[in-house]
């Protein structure tokens, strides 16, 4: 069982190079009546563009197209998305994104950024032709590709522009796994689909406790996306090398209460996490070689950034910013917060740091039997 050892940490270990570079996409403000999208006269939704611009561009982007794969397209996702269903992924989150309160985000701004999305129009690739005719009434799913899209080394093909700016965030570009989504081109449920037999009502649905959201694409549109899944699966199942993932009963072969020992006892897992606490339920958000990775490298981590001001005040948030010359964080109530860091003294505290520190000490048991042990917490 080795080789699962060295696929995982082969993944983990570039994570591991690209973590400390903390350096998101800075976002200059801008005034919403700057936007050519936004109306003057329209003050509910210039009153949405500001919610969005202080609320949501900072990951995806402020003109709303992104920053694929970890940060999705949102061009066009009010016409695509029903208010109850964009209401709901504010304010429960999903995946990677947070969950916005009302105390950070207020009903009445909720709905201002509901027109505003609404308003937003379909994304255009910067390479299409410029057109001199009259706006042309709402393009199909097909006319409409998001900036992931765009890349030459994106799948194409009917369905593929509506996957990409649905699903891939979740799914992956290519329907091998993503974010938070399983491997399609390896699923079951696909491979006894038959015209959306299986595939449709899954996204018609949604998956219940924040899961996957439900999406309304009419007939047309699901049938594309069905087949753009299947044709992503058939290629898969020829490329060169034949398995492209592991299954979850290769990672089943460990002792459970051998695990549960080393958790409570050498580990040092019990120190940091509980079963009944922040890891309870976490064998039924992911599986397999997932859950693996989540194990040995949390990539969903938070770091938590305390700043002593020369007052002597004593600042703590979630790190947001850090770089040679500046740290920044986001603070309880959700506020922004950055500082020169001569100008300061602060410390990062940062979960993963024991989890990597752990990499050397780590037996092939260990792993096995801590991962069947894991599996257990449903």
């Amino acid at each position: 069982m080795k080789i699962f050892r060295f696929l995982a940490f082969l993944g983990i270990a570039a994570a591991v190079i690209v973590f400390p570079c903390r350096r998101p996409t800075i976002f200059a403000a801008v005034s919403p009546s700057a936007q050519a999208s936004t109306p003057a006269s329209d003050a509910a939704t210039a009153s949405g563009a500001k919610v969005f611009l202080g609320n949501c561009s900072m990951c995806h982007g402020e003109k709303m197209d992104g920053h694929p794969p970890m940060f999705p397209s949102l061009v066009g996702a009010g016409k695509k998305l029903n208010s109850d269903q964009i209401r709901e992924l504010v304010r429960h989150g999903r995946g990677n994104m947070p969950a916005f309160a009302s105390s950070r985000i207020s009903d009445a701004d909720l709905a201002a950024l509901l027109q505003y999305l609404a308003a937003s129009p379909i994304f255009t690739p910067p390479s299409a032709p410029t057109q001199a005719a009259p706006a042309p009434a709402a393009p199909t799913a097909a006319s409409s590709m998001s900036a992931a899209a765009a890349s030459p080394h994106a799948p194409t093909g009917p369905g593929a522009s509506l996957y990409l700016q649905n699903c891939a965030f979740c799914h992956g570009r290519d329907a091998g796994g993503g974010e938070s989504g399983p491997d399609l081109t390896r699923s079951k449920l696909v491979a006894q689909d038959v015209n959306g037999s299986t595939i449709g009502p899954v996204v018609r649905n949604g998956r219940g406790e924040g899961k996957m959201p439900k999406f309304n694409f009419s007939d047309a549109e699901m049938t594309e996306l069905v087949a753009f899944i299947h044709s992503q699966a058939k290629q898969a199942a020829t490329r060169p090398g034949g398995r492209r993932g592991v299954d979850v009963a290769d990672l089943q072969t460990g002792n459970v209460e051998a695990g549960k020992a080393y958790f409570y006892g050498a580990g040092g897992c019990s120190k940091c996490h509980s079963p009944t606490g922040d890891l309870a339920g976490v064998a039924s958000r992911y599986e397999g070689l997932k859950l693996e990775e989540q194990m040995l490298y949390p990539g969903n981590a938070t770091d938590t950034l305390i700043v002593t001001l020369p007052s002597g005040e004593t600042v703590k948030g979630r790190l947001a910013y850090q770089d040679e010359f500046t740290v920044g964080m986001r603070d309880a109530s959700g506020t922004y917060r950055s500082w020169s860091t001569n100008a300061v003294k602060y410390s990062i505290d940062s979960p993963v740091t024991a989890h990597v520190d752990q990499f050397p000490k780590y037996t092939d048991d260990d792993i096995h039997n801590l991962m069947a042990y894991i599996q257990t917490m449903k």
